[in-house]
C-alpha cells in the first residue's frame, strides 16, 4: 500500500491517530504557555522593571535548540512526550508573555480609574477587567504561538519516534515512501490553518464589540467610491 494514507503499522497509529497526536503535544504546550503567561504578566505590569529580565529570559530559552533542551531532559524524562512538551511550553513564552503585557497594557487609565474606585483589587482588576480587553492582543499571540508549536512538534521524531506527523518524515526515507513526507508536511500545514482560523473564531465570540476588519472596511469603502464614480462615468 503506498497510498496518501497508508500509514506503515510499525507507527502503531492511523492517520487519524497522528493527527489526534500531534495536537495534543502541540496544544497542551500552548495552554500550559498561557497558564504561565498570565500571572507573568501580571507580574510585569504590577512592576515595570521586571518586564525586562522576564524577557530577557524568554528569549534565551527560545534561542536554546531543542535538540539541546532535549538531550537535558532526557535523564528526567526519557523519550517520552513530556520530553517534547517542555521545551514547546518554554518556546512559547517569548511570544505569549508579550501578548498579555502589551494588551493588558492598552487597557485604558480611565477603565483602570473606574475600577479601582468601585473597590475592584489588582488581581481581580487584572482578570476580571483588564484581560477580557486584552483578549485581542492575547489571541493574536496565540495564533503564533499555536502554528510555531504545530510546527515544533516534528522535532520530536528524533528521540523515540515522538513527534507524531513527524515521524512520517522519518518513515519516508526508511522505507523510499516520499509521499509520507508530502503526507507530513500537507497535514501538519492544514492542522496550523485549521487551528489557526478556530483562533480567529474564538477571538470574535470573546470580543463582539470589537469593529469590522480593516478588510472589511476596505472593501465598503471601495464600493462607496465606486458607487460614487458611476454617475460620472456614465456622464
Amino acid at each position: 500500500m503506498n497510498g496518501f494514507f497508508d500509514i506503515p503499522s510499525d507507527l502503531q497509529h492511523s492517520y487519524l491517530g497522528l493527527i489526534s497526536w500531534h495536537m495534543q503535544e502541540a496544544l497542551i504546550p500552548v495552554l500550559v504557555g498561557l497558564l504561565l503567561a498570565l500571572p507573568i504578566g501580571l507580574l510585569c505590569v504590577r512592576f515595570n522593571w521586571v518586564y525586562a529580565p522576564v524577557l530577557w529570559v524568554t528569549t534565551v530559552l527560545y534561542a536554546i535548540p531543542s535538540l539541546a533542551f532535549f538531550v537535558v531532559l532526557i535523564d528526567y524524562t526519557g523519550l517520552s512526550r513530556l520530553t517534547v512538551m517542555i521545551p514547546l511550553s518554554l518556546y512559547s513564552l517569548v511570544i505569549l508573555v508579550p501578548s498579555v503585557v502589551d494588551g493588558v497594557r492598552s487597557v485604558p487609565e480611565e477603565t483602570n480609574a473606574a475600577a479601582a474606585a468601585m473597590g475592584i483589587g489588582l488581581v481581580r482588576r487584572y482578570f476580571q477587567v483588564q484581560l477580557p480587553i486584552a483578549v485581542p492582543a492575547i489571541t493574536a499571540g496565540l495564533r503564533v504561538a499555536t502554528a510555531s508549536s504545530i510546527s515544533l512538534v516534528s522535532v520530536g521524531a528524533l528521540i523515540g519516534n515522538q513527534g507524531a506527523l513527524g515521524n512520517l518524515l522519518t518513515t519516508a526515507m526508511f522505507y523510499h515512501r516520499p509521499v509520507l513526507a508530502v503526507n507530513s508536511v500537507v497535514t501538519t500545514a492544514v492542522l496550523a490553518v485549521v487551528a489557526d482560523s478556530l483562533l480567529v473564531l474564538l477571538r470574535r465570540v470573546l470580543t463582539p464589540w470589537q469593529p469590522p476588519s480593516t478588510r472589511r472596511a476596505g472593501r465598503g469603502r471601495a464600493t462607496t467610491a465606486g458607487a460614487a464614480r458611476t454617475p460620472e462615468s456614465v456622464s
